[in-house]
């Protein structure tokens, strides 16, 4: 059987733990050289000679990974970043008047096999140090459809162009107002066409470095777009978007698509996911080690088996469990004892005005709070948390409260230091489930954005309160850790007999965890108007309307899709008013 060996030596400092680890190896100690310490002190793991018997992983854990590959992935793999690193073995299609999804979790090669396809990097085949010509990876890809996409590539017939994922980095590497950079890449000259549709007519005289996240990531979505190409590549695009935005994004990425151009997009919203695109990859493997991609299917089919965890035709099982979504039980009202109540807040922050008439919170609910960027939320939130004071109205706040804020600060804690008392209390409930045992010894500011969120989820649950407030703890998170979270949160509240309330831009993640919902209305940047707590029904139901889409339950997974504008379903939900079935 064919392992593959990764290696971090960052995690290994230590000259006598390698050594250590080079002296339990059986076969090293048969005479035969298997792991090895190289005159610059790395480890290396001949591949060819292991057995793994994953002795060297227990004594190592963190910083060395072997795994066994599955029959299909006998062979070279497309690329490798090094010896003992991570390898990917194949990649998409990308197919014309398509918009082709890939589904993934992080650190399974998602933007590896896109910048391949990109052109931003070229494949070594394994042979460390070089790179592949344009023959050889079309002798590669043979008598497949990326055999011809790469030969249209060699012609020069095919030009990419890629919105990164890392937009937040654009501000590090760019200068000026934003008018200014995306003059300079507009090749079609439709700058003011395109602004309009991503509405971002009013940042562009803004200086780049001064927009927010959800303006700059629709910036780098109207750069990537004003190029002249036939293959639109977008790597998570609606990342710091709000829920009417990733609508809008995903209509004009959607109409991106004709006879003449290809897309393709990496999402982690499973219901934007399945919005946008019309066939879809799973990738799979293991998390930072391999990498490969299933063959191409109808999205809703995609989705269905990424959530049973089981790919039929490569006979590969890539999760333990299927994930199921439940039919929601009608809202019945009951004897319940409220925790928090407000009337009348008021709130002034320069300009904006924010305004709560009446709502309460009972003890034991999850509220899933729903809304635009600028509208208020965290505003609202961080008045129930006592970090702001309100101007007006009535507030009981009797009730301790543990409160994850939207952004996240870093510093040079030790991750098992900082989460002390969950670790202690809560290992099966928030730990384990959360996967955080691996970064105990990581400093905070070493962590990523989704190791990052994690830790601040299993802080704020952490401790003894009555109420959690948890602002955008899907942030960052690939599908399956928002699955993960979801269901942390919801399963927590339910044992400790707790509330939370829950802000997000994730419709499936509010969807799964919450037993109400309170929606924001108002003007962004002007308004806030704070309503419900509502019933899950009355509360999408009068947020959909807004969006002008309607969500049904899928019959397999029961999971709510968004129904084609205009199709049969969506104008019969119209018509009797039901935006959203539960």
């Amino acid at each position: 059987m064919k392992r593959i060996a990764v290696v971090d030596n960052e995690k290994l400092k230590d000259k006598q733990q390698k050594l250590h680890i080079q002296g339990l190896c059986p076969v090293n100690r048969s005479g035969t050289e298997c792991i090895k310490v190289e005159k610059d002190g790395k480890i290396t793991i001949d591949e060819s000679t292991c057995i793994g018997c994953g002795i060297c992983v227990k004594a190592a854990p963190d910083a060395i990974k072997i795994v066994n590959l599955p029959k299909i992935l006998d062979r070279k793999p497309i690329h490798r970043f090094g010896e003992n690193q991570f390898a990917l073995f194949s990649l998409p299609t990308p197919l014309f008047d398509k918009v082709i999804g890939i589904l993934g979790v992080n650190g399974i090669g998602k933007s590896t096999a896109i910048s391949i396809l990109a052109g931003i990097l070229k494949p070594n085949f394994d042979e460390l140090g070089k790179e592949a010509s344009y023959e050889q990876i079309i002798d590669f890809f043979k008598g497949t459809e990326v055999q011809l996409f790469f030969e249209k590539v060699k012609e020069g017939d095919i030009k990419i162009s890629y919105k990164p994922q890392n937009v937040e980095l654009i501000p590090k590497a760019q200068k000026g107002k934003v008018r200014e950079l995306l003059k300079k890449v507009d090749e079609k000259k439709k700058l003011n066409e395109i602004a309009k549709e991503l509405e971002i007519e009013n940042i562009l005289d803004n200086d780049i470095k001064k927009i927010s996240g959800g303006e700059l990531q629709r910036v780098a979505i109207a750069a990537a777009v004003l190029k002249k190409a036939n293959l639109y590549v977008f790597d998570e695009p609606t990342s710091y978007l709000d829920i009417k935005q990733r609508i809008n994004v995903s209509k004009f990425i959607r109409n991106l698509a004709d006879e003449k151009d290809a897309v393709m997009v990496v999402e982690h919203d499973l219901i934007i996911f399945d919005y946008i695109s019309d066939l879809a990859h799973i990738m799979y493997g293991s998390e930072d080690v391999y990498g490969s991609v299933s063959g191409l299917k109808p999205t809703k089919n995609s989705i269905n088996v990424y959530l049973s965890g089981y790919l039929k035709e490569e006979n590969i099982r890539f999760r333990d469990k299927k994930v199921q979504f439940e039919q929601r039980k009608p809202f019945v009202k009951k004897q319940q004892e409220e925790l928090v109540s407000w009337e009348d807040i008021g709130k002034k922050l320069g300009k904006f005005v924010l305004k709560a008439e009446s709502g309460s919170i009972n003890k034991g609910e999850v509220i899933g709070v729903l809304g635009e960027n600028g509208i208020g939320k965290t505003t609202f939130v961080k008045i129930l948390a006592g970090e702001i004071k309100k101007d007006a109205g009535k507030l009981n706040e009797n009730v301790k409260v543990s409160y994850k804020p939207q952004y996240l600060e870093a510093n040079d804690e030790l991750v098992m230091n900082v989460l002390k008392d969950p670790i202690n209390k809560y290992a099966n409930q928030i730990i384990n489930p959360l996967n955080i045992k691996p970064l105990f010894l990581k400093k905070l500011n070493e962590l990523s954005g989704g190791e990052l969120q994690k830790v601040a989820v299993a802080l704020c649950l952490g401790k003894d309160v009555d109420l959690y407030l948890l602002d955008e703890p899907s942030a960052y998170l690939d599908v399956e850790q928002r699955l993960i979270v979801s269901k942390v949160i919801r399963d927590f509240m339910e044992l400790k007999g707790r509330s939370a309330l829950v802000v997000d831009h994730d419709l499936l993640f509010l969807d799964y965890l919450s037993d109400k919902l309170m929606v924001f209305d108002g003007i962004p940047a002007k308004e806030g108007i704070v309503k419900g707590p509502f019933g899950m029904e009355e509360g999408m139901n009068m947020f959909l309307k807004k969006l002008n889409i309607t969500l049904r339950r899928d019959k397999e997974s029961l999971m709510p899709r968004v129904n084609k504008l205009g199709s049969k379903l969506d104008r019969e939900q119209k018509e009797k008013g039901k935006y959203y079935y539960g």
